[in-house]
């Protein structure tokens, strides 16, 4: 791997190992989902205005928004509110964890939606990935005063993983329709946007927002970072080695958000949540050496 390949692959893992922590900075007094809104307003706009800088194709058919609509809706609304969600009560690291356990689930639906092929070593992969996180979420119980509010935010934590990966299916589906990643993101995140905007409302929440620099600072940092720079240079690194190698970011990520966490949050550690750890980095590994589906990154 050349240095500039190596810059491509190392600068996304640092990014997105570390926007699980700044998540928390936005869970404070604003509400989650307008964190949300937010976010992924300031997200689109800005790959709205790259786009048009760069000149890139902004005309489209009707048929083409609904698809970056739905895609827009399910991977940077509902999924990102649900993480949102599982940090209220849960270690960033631990949903970070949890959260690549979405290798399986893209493959499955991939396999389901689009006739791709589930092959033997993937499902092995599974097994392990699945008793893992069953380890983790039991030290986590068993070391929860509140195991109620856990319990919720792993239904959120899984309820996003199953979003994540309809949502990858579906820019998968929009890739082979030639609808480029940038401008698609672009539409997408400022739909998904615009659609929570509308649930701020509908569900009898109300919009403010938290005038400090660390709010402030994560909001950006999310949103600039997060969700344009390192996909950006994910995209390259796609590019130059392909989508298979390039794919261990998502293996490399979770442990640089598990090390904050560790540090940051003082997430204690037990023998039976380190031993699930190993178990789903195991499966990962098993299913990302026979991956059929690159992931989506934002």
């Amino acid at each position: 791997m050349k240095l500039k390949q190596l810059m491509y692959f190392i600068v996304p893992c640092i990014i997105w190992g570390s926007t699980w922590f700044a998540i928390k900075f936005q869970l404070g007094q604003v509400d989650p989902l307008v964190s949300v809104v937010y976010r992924f307003l300031i997200a689109g706009l800005l790959l709205m205005a790259f786009s048009m800088i760069r000149k890139l194709n902004l005309r489209y058919t009707f048929q083409e928004h609904l698809r970056m609509m739905l895609q827009g809706v399910i991977l940077f609304g509902f999924n990102y509110w649900f993480v949102y969600l599982a940090e209220t009560h849960l270690a960033s690291g631990i949903v970070a964890i949890i959260f690549s356990f979405s290798i399986f689930t893209n493959i499955f639906f991939n396999y389901l939606l689009l006739k791709g092929k589930i092959k033997k070593e993937v499902m092995a992969g599974a097994v392990l990935g699945i008793a893992g996180t069953w380890l983790i979420f039991n030290h986590e119980f068993n070391n929860s005063a509140q195991i109620a509010l856990s319990y919720n935010a792993l239904m959120f934590c899984l309820g996003s993983i199953v979003l994540a990966s309809l949502g990858n299916i579906l820019s998968k589906y929009n890739q082979t329709r030639k609808l480029p990643v940038i401008q698609t993101n672009a539409f997408s995140m400022t739909y998904g946007s615009l659609a929570m905007m509308l649930m701020v409302p509908l569900s009898g929440r109300s919009f403010s927002f938290e005038a400090t620099f660390p709010y402030i600072a994560s909001l950006l940092y999310l949103s600039l970072f997060g969700s344009i720079v390192a996909f950006t240079l994910y995209l390259k690194l796609v590019g130059d080695i392909g989508p298979d190698r390039a794919g261990y970011t998502t293996l490399v990520a979770p442990v640089i958000a598990l090390v904050i966490s560790s540090f940051f949050e003082n997430y204690q550690w037990g023998i039976v949540a380190a031993f699930g750890v190993v178990l789903l980095f195991a499966g990962n590994i098993l299913a990302l050496k026979m991956k059929t589906l690159k992931p989506s990154k934002v």
